[in-house]
């Protein structure tokens, strides 16, 4: 069995921002005029913050910012038994975003 793969590399403009997200758990990266004429495709990943289930949806993209939502659950222990609590949004996240154009 062949191990071989295809690999074609981007050939558009990559940009990247970080940001921090607000009291409603929302973060808005705006990128630099002219980057993109179209809305890009873009990776979020998450970083830090306390334990529990983070999750992120992109909430606007356009040519000129980016918005993503982030909703974090606590665990709780229940009678031993660790579930999560309801997602609320998230303040204080970390949030990566990449860019580039389609």
């Amino acid at each position: 069995m062949p191990t071989r793969g295809h690999y074609t590399p981007i050939s558009g403009r990559v940009e990247r921002a970080t940001g921090v997200t607000d009291g409603a758990g929302n973060v808005t990266v705006n990128w630099p005029a002219g980057t993109f004429s179209v809305p890009p495709v873009v990776t979020v990943a998450l970083q830090g913050g306390a334990a529990g289930f983070r999750s992120h949806t992109v909430t606007a993209n356009s040519a000129t910012a980016t918005t993503v939502h982030v909703l974090g659950a606590p665990i709780v222990s229940l009678l031993g038994i660790q579930i999560l609590a309801a997602s609320v949004p998230a303040p204080g996240i970390t949030v990566h975003v990449h860019a580039t154009a389609p």
